[in-house]
Order: structure tokens, then sequence, then C-alpha cells
């Protein structure tokens, strides 16, 4: 998968004479369906879903839901599953392009908190420990 970065994105942009041309060539992103970049993901691993399921603390059945495709999982279970597979920032902010979400961004406290949990390779517990006590909203509170 290539994604331009933002910089070559603005730099082709502010070059252009044809708006509609740079839109159609750079802003039809086709990223394959989640549930199928999460089963690559799992593969090169060599892992089972049910072990990423497990380490990301999602409820078992709502988490093959997902590895199917039959349910669009929170930007919270995504960030879940990142740790679940163990994923460093820049595969886990892949991973919320991919749902649709939007990155982690340091300047929101819990953000900042998350991005250092995920920098420390910190389990989803050790995580929610943090966010708890930085008072902060913790994973997997939202409904589904």
């Amino acid at each position: 998968m290539s994604l331009d970065n933002t910089d070559g994105l603005l730099s082709k942009l502010s070059k252009t004479n044809n708006i509609g041309r740079f839109i159609k060539n750079n802003c039809e992103v086709m990223l394959p369906p989640l549930h199928e970049h999460l089963h690559n993901l799992r593969a090169d691993k060599g892992e089972s879903a049910e072990a990423i399921i497990k380490r990301a603390e999602i409820e078992r059945s709502y988490g093959h839901q997902i590895f199917k495709g039959t349910k669009k999982p929170s930007r919270d279970k995504v960030i879940q599953l990142a740790f679940g597979l163990e994923l460093n920032l820049s595969q886990t902010q892949i991973l919320l392009k991919m749902a649709n979400y939007g990155e982690l961004y340091p300047k929101i406290k819990r953000d900042a908190a998350i991005i250092f949990c995920l920098n420390q390779h910190k389990s989803v517990l050790e995580t929610q420990e943090i966010l708890h006590d930085l008072q902060l909203n913790l994973l997997g509170g939202e409904k589904e």
C-alpha cells in the first residue's frame, strides 16, 4: 500500500493548474477493507485471531465479527486491536486510517497517553491503568 505523505501532496497541489485532475489522481486512496488488513496483519504475525482478540481485551464474539468484517469497530476498539496486534505507532495510525478514524494526535491528552503506551509496548490493561491514573476516559468505554 502506498500512501503519499501530506507534504508531497501539498507540494503537488501547489504546483497543479488542474484541480480536477489532481483530485482524480490523488484524492481517492483505495484502501482494502479493515477486516482484510487485519487478516493480513494476523497472518504476518503467524497468530490466531483468538490470541489477538484476547490480548486486545475485546469480547470474543465481537472481536471475531470485526475480523470477519460483519461489525465496524469504534475508534477505541481499533486502538485496542493495535495493542492486541502489538503494532507500533505508525502501524496504528495506518490501522486507524483504514478504519476511517482520525489518527492519534499528541496534543490531545488521552491520545498522548495512548501514544506513550504504544511506544512503551504496554498492554491494554497497563494502558487502562495509566488512563485511569490520569483521569482520562478508558479504552472501550463507549457504547457500540
